[in-house]
């Protein structure tokens, strides 16, 4: 029987939480994310395109990011900006954040982002590995959200997964019908949370379709990343 949206966010919630001091295992392709030094070598190859482009694009202003987690990117924000604000639904996470980052000109706020609404205007808005958390049915009403929460002339920057054998776990993330997947913690703990794959030609199409100016890129294995204007406002 389909579950309920609703109950299956909010397990995804509880997962992140759960997840909070063994996420970077991931990110740093430790223990059971280690698939050996080709792979290795491959994604921080493909991680130094990432934070390249970042920097090209130049995050300036008052910049809002989404999905902040540990403060991976966080770092990388700060230096750019005026001021950032991180959002995430775990304060779990953010504490970790907030000692990993403790610059002045940065806010953490713990908030549900599907509940949040933004109460300012910002130059750039940033999410990484958050979109394909974003169930289909949502994505619309996600976007726009985001489209309110830009100034004039403001800006988005993205970067997500790709499907590739390699991007997560061993045997740790089990398809399941549609867009969910099952989650094992290293404990062994299970959880369904959403989860898409995002190939660069089909995120482009659904940021056209929403009427979104995307240019979006992909590397050879594990990321697609790029930066978009909302409807309504000039080209990149």
């Amino acid at each position: 029987m389909e579950r309920p949206l609703e109950e299956v966010l909010a397990e995804q919630q509880r997962y992140y939480r759960e997840r909070a001091g063994e996420y970077e295992d991931w990110w740093l392709r430790r223990g059971r994310f280690d698939h050996g030094p080709e792979a290795a070598a491959r994604w921080w190859e493909e991680v130094a395109e990432l934070r390249t482009a970042l920097d090209a694009f130049a995050p300036a202003g008052r910049v809002l990011e989404l999905a902040c987690g540990t403060g991976l990117w966080t770092e990388r924000l700060a230096p750019h900006a005026s001021e950032l604000t991180a959002l995430d639904a775990s304060e779990e996470v953010i504490a970790l954040a907030r000692e990993k980052v403790p610059a002045a000109n940065v806010s953490f706020v713990p908030s549900d982002i599907f509940a949040w609404e933004p109460d300012g205007l910002y130059d750039v808005v940033f999410f990484s590995f958050w979109l394909s958390h974003v169930p289909s049915a949502m994505m619309s009403s996600f976007f726009a959200k985001v489209a309110r929460a830009l100034a004039p002339g403001g800006r988005v920057f993205l970067i997500d997964s790709a499907p590739s054998d390699r991007a997560s776990a061993h045997d740790h993330d089990t398809s399941e019908p549609g867009e969910l997947a099952r989650r094992l913690l290293a404990d062994g703990r299970e959880y369904t949370i959403v989860k898409h794959w995002f190939e660069a030609d089909a995120l482009q199409a659904l940021l056209d379709g929403l009427g979104w100016n995307a240019r979006i890129s992909q590397t050879p294995e594990f990321f697609v990343y790029g930066q978009a204007t909302s409807p309504g406002s000039r080209g990149l």
